[in-house]
C-alpha cells in the first residue's frame, strides 16, 4: 500500500503536485522485503500501531507519534507492520513546494528536500497534536475538487503552515542539522532567501550571483543540480507569485503593478505574465473578480 500511495503520479491528482492520505486501516499489498524507489517527497505521521521500514541502509522502527521524512529516490523496504496501523501521509514534488512557499520565513524549510538521509523524529505529545491538526486541515482542504479562489488560497496557507511547523520541529529536535549540509546546499538556501526579499525589484541572474560573490554560470549550475530548475525560472516564479498577490488587490492598476515590479511598461509586464501563466494580467484579474463574486 505504501508503495502505491507514495509513488502516485502527482501530475494527475486534482491538486497537481501534492496529495495527502489519512489511512485508518493499513492494508499490506507490498510483499515482505520488496524494495522500491521512492518517486515523491513524502512525510508520514504515525497515529497508532508499529511500522518497520528500511530506508537505504537504515532500519526505522516507527510507532505512535513518530514522524518520518522520506526523500525522493530513497530505496524503501517495508519490513513489518503490527497492530492497527493508522497514519497520515503527504506526498508532494519539490516544484509544488517552491511554487507554494516563496516566503523568507520558510526558505530554510527547504533543507528537508536536500538532507542526505531520511529523517525520523519521535514527537512529544504537544507537537504530535499540533501536526495532526495541520494534517487534518490539509486533508480536508485537499478533498475539494475545484482548487480555485478561496479554496486554493486556504490550501496554500495550510501548506505554508505545515512547512512552518516542520521547520520548528526540525530545529527543536535536530539542533545541529545545518552541519550536515554541503556548501552547495547552503548556497541554495542563501540564494532563495535573497530571492524572496528582492524578487520584486531585481530580475537578473547577475544580481543574485553578485550578491553571493559567484559567477552567474556557477550559480545556475548549482541551482540546476539541486532543484532541477534554472535560476531564471525560479526568479520568474517568484515574480509571478508577487504579481498575483498584487493583482488580487483590485484597487491597484496594472500600470502601478508593472511599475512596482520594475517592468519598463505595462505591456512588457503583460507579455511576461502571459508567457509564464498563459493568461494576461487583466484576464487573471477578471477571473479573480468572478471568484470573489461567487463567494
Amino acid at each position: 500500500m505504501i508503495k502505491e500511495l507514495i509513488n502516485i503520479e502527482l501530475s494527475e491528482v486534482p491538486n497537481k503536485g501534492m496529495i495527502i492520505h489519512a489511512i485508518k486501516k493499513y492494508v499490506i499489498k507490498t510483499k515482505d522485503d520488496e524494495s522500491f524507489l521512492v518517486n515523491n517527497f513524502s512525510i508520514l505521521l504515525i497515529k497508532s500501531g508499529t511500522f518497520r521500514i528500511q530506508l537505504k541502509d537504515t532500519i526505522q522502527d516507527l510507532s505512535t507519534q513518530d514522524l518520518v521524512i522520506i526523500h525522493k529516490n530513497s530505496l524503501c523496504t517495508v519490513l513489518e507492520v503490527k497492530g492497527k496501523l493508522q497514519l497520515f501521509l503527504v506526498s508532494f514534488t519539490t516544484e509544488f513546494a517552491f511554487q507554494n512557499c516563496f516566503k523568507k520565513e520558510l526558505v530554510d524549510a527547504f533543507y528537508f528536500f536536500w538532507a542526505k538521509c531520511s529523517i525520523k523524529i519521535a514527537l512529544d505529545r504537544k507537537d504530535f497534536i499540533v501536526l495532526s491538526i495541520i494534517f487534518k486541515l490539509i486533508h480536508l482542504l485537499n478533498k475539494e475538487v475545484k482548487f480555485d479562489g478561496l479554496e486554493r488560497e486556504l490550501q496554500q496557507i495550510s501548506f505554508n503552515l505545515f512547512l512552518y511547523e516542520l521547520r520548528l520541529i526540525y530545529t527543536k529536535y535536530t539542533s545541529d542539522a545545518s552541519a550536515n549540509f554541503s556548501r552547495k546546499e547552503s548556497l541554495i538556501i542563501q540564494f532563495l532567501t535573497i530571492l524572496t526579499i528582492h524578487c520584486k525589484k531585481q530580475h537578473s541572474v547577475r544580481f543574485y550571483a553578485g550578491a553571493l560573490c559567484i559567477t552567474s554560470g556557477h550559480l545556475n549550475k548549482i541551482v540546476k543540480q539541486i532543484t532541477g530548475k534554472t535560476v531564471k525560472s525560479l526568479i520568474a516564479e517568484a515574480i509571478i507569485t508577487e504579481a498575483k498577490k498584487l493583482l488580487d488587490d483590485f484597487q491597484l492598476t496594472i500600470a502601478f503593478i508593472s511599475e512596482e515590479l520594475e517592468f519598463s511598461s505595462a505591456s512588457s509586464f503583460s507579455v511576461f505574465f502571459k508567457r509564464h501563466t498563459s493568461i494576461s494580467p487583466s484576464g487573471y484579474r477578471s477571473n479573480a473578480i468572478e471568484r470573489f463574486k461567487s463567494h
